[in-house]
């Protein structure tokens, strides 16, 4: 059974250059940007939501708050939990798949990079792709860059600036280029019933 070039992606296949249905990639691309135009131009919070609906093939929940801009440049492969708030100017590369759990916090000028290109120099037109899963409570900050294939731990928190190249465990703090634990949040005492 044919593959897409998109399932090919989202199993995490890599793409050699010249592949014969790459020119999907971009039609795919202009289409995600004819709606990112609209999204990017409004200030009505459930218009957004519907666009970036659009934009994902998911329903987004009306406790999802997004600051547009936000530049996407595929959109199948993002899924957006409850309670997620994205701020001003964020960047997701999401061919490889992008996951945003439930309460997540993304700050201004956030990247969230799935793709990237072999390092020999006969191979680097080639597309590869790792998914990127941000979980539960975690908090982005402000300029981070989270790399392919990055887990975010629950209840984590990534420092403003920080570059993301390895797994960041449930409570840890990271910061730095690349990024290193710098902290461990003690989790919260259970409620008193």
């Amino acid at each position: 059974m044919h593959q897409t070039i998109f399932q090919r992606l989202e199993a995490g296949q890599t793409i050699p250059a010249g592949d014969p249905e790459a020119a999907s990639l971009l039609t795919a691309a202009y289409a995600t940007k004819q709606l990112l135009v609209r999204m990017n131009n409004s200030a009505d919070p459930s218009e957004i939501r519907d666009l970036l609906g659009e934009i994902t093939g998911s329903a987004i929940d009306e406790t999802v708050f997004v600051f547009s801009p936000l530049y996407i440049n595929y959109g199948k492969h993002t899924r957006i939990g409850k309670r997620v708030f994205i701020n001003f100017d964020c960047v997701f590369l999401d061919l490889g798949g992008i996951t945003i759990e439930d309460d997540v916090l993304i700050a201004p000028k956030v990247s969230l990079l799935t793709e990237g290109h072999p390092l020999t120099p006969a191979d680097r037109g080639a597309l590869q792709v790792k998914p990127i899963v941000i979980k539960r409570n975690a908090w982005i900050g402000a300029n981070a860059t989270i790399l392919p294939g990055v887990t975010i731990g629950a209840h984590a928190v990534v420092a403003a600036g920080a570059v993301v190249s390895a797994d960041v465990p449930d409570y840890a703090v990271v910061a730095g280029i690349p990024a290193k634990i710098v902290k461990t949040i003690a989790p919260a005492p259970p409620s008193a019933p």
